[in-house]
C-alpha cells in the first residue's frame, strides 16, 4: 500500500543531482540512473537467463526500490566515502545503515514492506557477504550505468578533473566480466545500440511546455511508475504471483518505450481529435517494430512487445489451442481467481495507468508547491483529482482514497 508521505518521499528521487562536483552536459539525476541501470540489470539477466543461470527477479526488483530508499537517505555522503567507512569502519557502517531504516519507519506504513526493506539493508551490509547471481547482475548493471555517465561528463571536463575516476571504474567492474550482456554492453554490440536508443528518454523532459521544478525526463518516470505499480499491487487480501510482480514492474520499466523514437507527445495533442489516440498507437507501434526490434535480442524481444502492447490494459496470454499465445484482456476478478499464475504471464495494466497518473499528478503537484506553476500543471493537477474523486477501487487500489489526501 502506497501512501501520500511515501509516494512524496520516493519523488525526492528525482531532486538528487549526480556528479554534481563535476561539469556536466545535461542535468544529471538520481531517479533517471535508477531506471537506466534496470534497463541495464534486464538486458543482463536475460542474457544470463538464457545461458541457464536463475534470477531471482522478484528480489532484484525490491532491492531497485530498496536502493532508492537508501539512496535518498543518504544522498548527501558521496559514493566513495560510504565505501571508505564500509571498509574502514565497518561498525559505524552498520549503525549508519541502522540510521537509514530509522527513517522510513514512520513513512513505510506496510509493516511486511518495511521488514523486507531493513533485512534487505542488514544484509547488504554484512563485509565479504557471498553473491549470487542475482547480485552480480544488478551490481554490474549499477556499475555499467555508472560508466555510461562518466562517458558522457568526460567529453566536457578537463583531464584533470577526471583523474583516476576512470581507473576506479574499470576496477570497479572488472569482477563482472564474465557476464555476457556486460561483454556485449562494453564493447559496443547489439545490446549497446538499444540502450543508446532507450537514453533518448532521458534527454526528453516531461511536460516541455511549462517551466517545472524539479523537471522530469521520460526514463526517471517510467522508473517512477514501474516502483509505484510494484506498490499499488501491495493489497490486503490477495498476493499476486512472482511473475505478475514482474511483468508489472517491467511493465511500467518500459511503458514509454516507444517514445523513444516518436519522442514525447503531451495528453492534450494526442486528445485533439477523437480518432487520434488510436492512430499515435498504431504508428508507435509500426516504428517501434521497425526501429527498436531489430536491436533486441530474441530471447526476449517478445516479451518486451507484450510489456508495451495495450499497456494499460489487464491482460494474460491465453492459449488459443493452435500454438500461439494471443494477449487476452481480462477484468481484475478473474485475473486473481484464474490467472493469477506465470502459466497466463498476467499483467495489470490498469495499475501501471494508475502510476503513471499518479506520477504525473506528483510532478504538477510539486511544481506547484514549489511556488512554479502555470495553467498547464493546475489543470493537469484538477484534471486528475477530479478524474479519480469518485473512481473507487482500481485493481484493489483505492485510488479515490490515494487522491483525496491532496484534496
Amino acid at each position: 500500500m502506497i501512501t501520500k508521505k511515501l509516494a512524496l518521499k520516493l519523488f525526492e528521487g528525482f531532486s538528487i543531482e549526480r556528479w554534481n562536483d563535476m561539469v556536466r552536459p545535461f542535468d544529471l539525476i538520481e531517479m533517471d540512473k535508477a531506471a537506466e541501470k534496470m534497463v541495464i540489470a534486464y538486458i543482463i539477466g536475460k542474457f544470463e537467463e538464457q545461458k541457464g543461470g536463475v534470477i531471482d527477479w522478484d528480489w532484484m526488483i525490491y532491492a531497485s526500490l530498496f536502493e532508492l530508499f537508501r539512496k535518498i537517505a543518504l544522498c548527501d555522503i558521496k559514493s566513495p566515502v560510504q565505501r571508505m567507512i564500509r571498509h574502514k569502519y565497518p561498525d559505524e557502517y552498520i549503525k549508519l545503515n541502522e540510521w537509514v531504516i530509522d527513517q522510513y519507519k514512520p513513512i513505510i506504513e506496510d509493516e511486511e514492506l518495511f521488514e523486507m526493506f531493513g533485512n534487505y539493508i542488514r544484509q547488504v551490509a554484512q563485509p565479504n557477504r557471498p553473491m549470487t547471481l542475482t547480485d552480480r547482475v544488478i551490481r554490474a548493471a549499477h556499475k555499467f550505468s555508472a560508466m555510461r555517465e562518466f562517458e558522457m561528463i568526460a567529453l566536457v571536463n578537463e583531464p584533470f578533473r577526471l583523474k583516476g575516476i576512470e581507473k576506479d571504474l574499470n576496477e570497479d567492474i572488472q569482477p563482472y566480466l564474465d557476464l555476457q550482456g556486460l561483454q556485449l554492453f562494453i564493447t559496443k554490440q547489439r545490446p549497446y545500440e538499444f540502450l543508446m536508443v532507450l537514453e533518448k528518454l532521458r534527454f526528453q523532459t516531461r511536460w516541455n511546455q511549462t517551466p517545472r521544478i524539479p523537471k522530469t525526463s521520460v526514463l526517471g518516470h517510467s522508473f517512477f511508475v514501474a516502483i509505484l505499480t510494484l506498490l499499488l499491487g501491495r493489497q490486503d487480501g490477495f498476493t499476486m504471483c512472482p511473475k505478475r510482480r514482474y511483468n508489472n514492474f517491467f511493465s511500467g520499466l518500459f511503458h514509454d518505450l516507444p517514445e523513444a523514437v516518436t519522442r514525447d507527445i503531451i495528453s492534450p495533442v494526442k486528445q485533439a481529435t477523437d480518432g487520434l489516440p488510436s492512430i499515435v498507437k498504431e504508428i508507435e507501434d509500426e516504428i517501434v517494430k521497425q526501429d527498436l526490434c531489430p536491436l533486441m535480442e530474441s530471447f526476449y524481444v517478445d516479451e518486451l512487445m507484450y510489456f508495451t502492447s495495450d499497456e494499460f490494459e489487464n491482460r494474460i496470454l491465453l492459449d488459443s489451442g493452435t500454438g500461439k499465445m494471443p494477449i487476452t484482456h481480462i477484468d481484475f476478478e478473474d485475473m486473481n481467481t484464474k490467472y493469477n499464475s506465470a502459466a497466463f504471464s498476467p499483467i495489470d495494466g490498469k495499475l501501471v495507468r494508475c502510476a503513471d497518473h499518479i506520477s504525473a499528478f506528483l510532478e504538477a503537484h510539486s511544481s506547484i508547491n514549489h511556488g512554479i506553476t502555470s495553467k498547464h500543471l493546475l489543470d493537469g493537477k484538477n484534471n486528475l483529482l477530479k478524474t479519480y474523486k469518485n473512481k473507487g477501487f482500481i485493481n484493489g487500489f483505492s485510488v479515490s482514497d490515494f487522491f483525496a489526501q491532496f484534496s
